[in-house]
């Protein structure tokens, strides 16, 4: 993070006293707003952007008072821009986030008006929703140890990491994030996890709780035992295959050749296993509110999304069983 922003302090086109500024902006939104790295990471490069734009606008550097007033001329000039580039109306929107929160950081020390912002109306954003995987082929792939080639303990570690993620919701960083010490154990030895719950360290360092099923807990002593290397209570618990914390970019390869051997579809992801853990909640009686907490939400609007997936399931299938239909 630290030298992300030093190579961005050469880079950006800036008066003295915007450099400043900036710098302790990003240093407000670590300490004090306590947001995740890369989400301070796209709100730098955002603002980075809209200064390479401001230079071309102004003829010169942009200083801090260039953004005491800005209008929403000056902002469409710069969504135009990046329009014209190839940008669609998800990057537009995030191009603005970083120039907002940067703006309303000067305002709230007297420094500038939002105004501006306030009267730009955001890019109207495409309708998505989640993909989650059928039951059945979320529990294919918990168990996808038994049918793929290669190093068993790696087999088994793939299987146990998906069985985490559609079990407990998580997304793939917060599982490879995990500790032995996380389940109540010392080395992997003789693993035998106690814990029935897991506490959850996701964005923006916003902790949850989430349960831990028995059966969850067996694939992972599974993998534990199986496991060649000898680890401690602070070492990641999904291990690559040197010895080392594995990277998202293997579990994300090894599932392509998962969903391959299992003749899955494209959107058997890592992350389809969290949007499969909430659409079937959901579709099992469970209370929009707990999911939010369980999947570590913070707003409920984005756990509303799964009332939407889980609609739309019910339609079709009403439209494929009805006599009627």
């Amino acid at each position: 993070m630290v030298e992300a922003t030093q190579k961005s302090e050469i880079l950006i086109p800036a008066a003295p006293d915007l450099m400043v500024a900036r710098a302790q902006w990003l240093t407000h939104l670590r300490d004090e707003k306590r947001m995740a790295d890369k989400t301070i990471e796209a709100y730098e490069r955002d603002l980075r952007q809209f200064c390479l734009h401001l230079t071309d606008y102004l003829g010169e550097p942009p200083r801090k008072r260039d953004f005491a007033d800005l209008k929403p001329m000056v902002l469409r000039g710069f969504l135009a821009k990046r329009r014209d580039h190839g940008a669609g109306a998800r990057t537009l929107a995030r191009g603005l986030a970083g120039i907002r929160s940067f703006v309303r950081w000067l305002e709230q020390r007297g420094e500038a008006s939002s105004a501006g912002l306030v009267a730009m109306r955001a890019p109207k954003q495409p309708t998505t929703l989640p993909r989650p995987l059928t039951a059945d082929d979320a529990v294919k792939l918990t168990q996808a140890a038994e049918h793929l080639d290669g190093e068993p303990w790696i087999a088994s570690r793939d299987a146990a990491l998906m069985a985490l993620l559609y079990g407990c919701g998580l997304r793939i960083s917060e599982g490879l994030n995990l500790t032995l010490a996380d389940f109540g154990l010392a080395d992997n030895a003789k693993p035998a996890i106690k814990t029935q719950t897991l506490r959850i360290t996701g964005k923006g360092e916003k902790t949850r709780m989430v349960p831990v099923l028995p059966v969850i807990a067996r694939t992972i002593e599974s993998y534990l035992h199986q496991c060649p290397y000898t680890l401690g209570p602070d070492d990641p618990v999904f291990r690559g295959a040197k010895g080392g914390p594995v990277s998202p970019t293997i579990i994300q390869r090894n599932m392509a050749r998962m969903r391959g051997a299992l003749g899955l579809p494209e959107n058997a992801t890592p992350h389809a296993m969290r949007h499969s853990f909430a659409t079937h909640l959901l579709g099992n009686g469970g209370d929009l509110r707990t999911i939010q907490e369980l999947l570590g939400h913070a707003s409920l609007s984005t756990t509303q999304r799964y009332t939407q997936v889980d609609t739309d399931a019910l339609l079709k299938t009403w439209a494929n069983a009805h006599p009627r239909a």
